[in-house]
């Protein structure tokens, strides 16, 4: 019965390692630019509100708030999204690369646009709802797949997958 308890537990460590786990500040910084590409413009993020997954691999999928006041971004993005692992964010497949998002009040919550950083050329749209349970307000959070699979933007929630 020992054997098999240290079975399932060196099992759990493995998994871990392969798996999605939420990144450190200091992964975080590694990856996220301080002024990030975003069209014709090098536009300030707020590290403070850096979020992001890590897998074994070494493979990031990290965003952070966009300060666009005084650029021609303003009202147009509001993120920016560092994926190197194929992602699905609702419907939208996203490849790696960087991205912004943008978003829009709809009735059912947030339509979120999302976009090719360097270019602008839109990659598609997902609602982002409210959850049924609340949960806290945050400026931004990409949620591990193990707690959620959910990108949280202030109160609403939009599904992800990883492809791969």
């Amino acid at each position: 019965m020992l054997f098999v308890c240290l079975l399932m537990v060196a099992g759990a460590g493995a998994q871990t390692k392969r798996g999605w786990r939420a990144a450190t500040p200091a992964e975080l910084e590694a990856v996220l630019p301080e002024r990030a590409q975003v069209e014709r413009e090098r536009i300030e993020t707020e590290m403070r509100s850096a979020t992001g997954l890590i897998d074994g691999k070494g493979h990031v999928v990290a965003a952070v708030v966009l300060i666009t006041a005084g650029y021609s971004a303003n009202g147009k993005y509001s993120h920016y999204l560092l994926v190197q692992s194929p992602v699905k964010i609702g419907e939208v497949e996203l490849a790696p690369g960087a991205y912004v998002i943008g978003w829009t009040r709809a009735p059912e919550g947030l339509l979120v646009h999302i976009y090719v950083a360097e270019t602008g050329v839109e990659r598609g749209s997902v609602m982002a709802r409210t959850p049924e349970k609340p949960i806290p307000v945050l400026p931004l959070k990409i949620w591990p797949p193990s707690e959620k699979s959910a990108i949280q933007i202030g109160r609403f929630l939009m599904p992800y997958s990883f492809t791969r």
